[in-house]
């Protein structure tokens, strides 16, 4: 019977378990997603060489032969191998993650040697160390990754989706239980698959997300493509992440979705982006999309003033000291084709603050780069409990947008679900965001569409709430109405004081 995701999230949590209590939560996911992959690339090499023999190979070449294989897993890597020691689990552990890695590199670089299995600062001692990994071994032994044993409910996916789906199940598990930490390579995927669905990228086009954490939205943007009818693998996906753990755990998350044709790399994209084409220039993109940093401050100020790629001056001023966004925002302009288009997330402070952020700004706005801003409520991310906004920028905007800006407000009540200590956006209110995009019309309270007249009216403040008016409509009467309404509140007292006069009369009294 075919592995299910439901028994392989299991699986994973039960890993989870064996380390709680020995290492910090945020760490969880270097171990198991590491050992989880090491299992997977150890089932998919004797698959492909039952394969191989099947087909006739000899099998002493199916076995040695590393074109038979996609991951060349030398003998004393295999799992059985590695199972079978007694002792020094993590020097043995760290040996074949190293070997594996030379075996396939680059595709493999840094993705297994960025956890280490002998570090005693998180793992105990050696004795301790084995333990916790034995009886990892044995809770991941009986697994079969094989690819005839993962199956998708959705037979048109890739059978590694199982896999993968299992994969992101789990770093979003950790995201949740590391807090802040966990935004730096989680980014919802409601928010992920409402910025996919805003760009709508397609087959052929080169995609890339600057500030990559675990791959999450290129992966999904190969979803997007498939789902929409085209074909994925005819995508180029690329992205930057400087953190190398979290690299790691993207290149893994890519393959283990089946999605071969990317390139990730390590570095600070502000300071050594390495996304460049052959000429050395930087690599530009039909869609770019990411989740950077909020707020940074410490981005690279001293740096941009002489950035030899011009990124960060063309407005006449580098973003400020202490807060990175635009420096992040204007790398990714930077990167995008003349046709191209940017969908990010940001804080709504870049929306309105002033001094350098306004004037670049404004020049972005006089340049006709804005296309929509979208206001989300608040605590949808780990990492970011105040609201957000999806910025959308065109290079290429359609004949009838452009001069124009729509804003949509979906930081109110129907637009999210509120959760006890999270909001989410579901599917229904994804739609309703997404049709107000493509509609690119006012909607009554909802969304309005603003020319730059009306934003330089505004001193080129994008705050949402300037131009769409959530307010309850209040009912303002007219004079013939109110007038009315007087004679009539004056007629009834008139009635009411007869009644009493009349009362009173009865009971002997009269009022003089």
């Amino acid at each position: 019977m075919a592995l299910s995701s439901s028994e392989l999230q299991s699986k994973l949590m039960g890993a989870a378990n064996i380390l709680r209590g020995q290492i910090d939560s945020a760490d969880y996911k270097n171990y198991i997603l590491s050992m989880l992959f090491l299992k997977r690339l150890s089932d998919r090499f004797d698959e492909e060489v039952e394969d191989a023999i099947a087909a006739n190979v000899p099998a002493d070449v199916a076995k040695s032969d590393r074109d038979e294989h996609e991951f060349f897993v030398p003998d004393d890597c295999k799992w059985d191998a590695l199972l079978s020691g007694a002792m020094n689990l993590g020097e043995r552990l760290n040996y074949a993650s190293g070997k594996i890695e030379e075996f396939n590199s680059p595709k493999l670089d840094q993705i297994l040697t960025s956890t280490n299995w002998y570090d005693e600062s998180k793992l105990g001692s050696p004795a301790n160390s084995d333990g916790i990994i034995r009886r990892m071994f044995n809770l991941f032994g009986d697994l079969n990754l094989r690819d005839d044993n993962l199956r998708s409910d959705d037979s048109s996916a890739p059978s590694t989706n199982v896999l993968g789906d299992a994969y992101e199940y789990l770093i979003r598990e950790f995201a949740d239980g590391a807090g802040k930490k966990g935004g730096e390579f989680y980014t919802p995927r409601s928010v992920v698959n409402l910025i996919v669905r805003v760009v709508k990228p397609s087959e052929g086009m080169r995609i890339c997300d600057p500030t990559a954490g675990s791959a999450g939205m290129l992966i999904h943007t190969a979803e997007y493509v498939r789902r929409s009818g085209g074909n994925a693998t005819n995508l180029i996906l690329e992205g930057q992440e400087r953190n190398l753990g979290t690299l790691g755990i993207g290149k893994m998350n890519l393959l283990l979705h089946g999605l071969r044709d990317y390139r990730l790399v390590g570095g600070d994209i502000i300071t050594d982006p390495q996304l460049l084409d052959s000429y050395g220039k930087l690599q530009s993109y039909d869609r770019v999309i990411a989740n950077p940093p909020f707020s940074e401050s410490d981005w690279g100020y001293e740096f941009a003033p002489s950035d030899p790629y011009a990124r960060f001056t063309q407005f006449g001023v580098v973003p400020p000291r202490t807060r990175g966004d635009l420096a992040f925002l204007q790398h990714m302009l930077a990167i995008t084709k003349r046709d191209g288009m940017v969908g990010v997330v940001m804080p709504l402070g870049i929306l309105f603050r002033g001094g350098a952020e306004g004037t670049i700004r404004r020049g972005m706005l006089e340049g006709d780069l804005f296309e929509a801003v979208i206001g989300l409520t608040d605590n949808l991310f780990q990492n970011a409990a105040i609201p957000v906004a999806i910025c959308v920028f065109n290079k290429s905007k359609p004949l009838e947008r452009r001069g124009k800006v729509l804003f949509i407000d979906a930081d109110q009540e129907g637009f999210y679900r509120a959760g006890r200590a999270r909001n989410y956006l579901d599917d229904e209110h994804i739609e309703r965001i997404v049709g107000a995009y493509d509609g690119f019309a006012d909607i009554e309270r909802f969304a309005h569409v603003a020319d730059m007249s009306e934003i330089a009216d505004n001193d080129y403040n994008l705050n949402i709430n300037r131009y769409v008016d959530t307010s309850e409509p209040v009912d303002v009467m007219s004079v013939e109405d109110a007038l009315f309404a007087l004679r009539e509140s004056e007629n009834r007292r008139d009635e009411a004081a007869a009644k009493m006069d009349a009362l009173l009369a009865e009971i002997g009294y009269a009022r003089g």
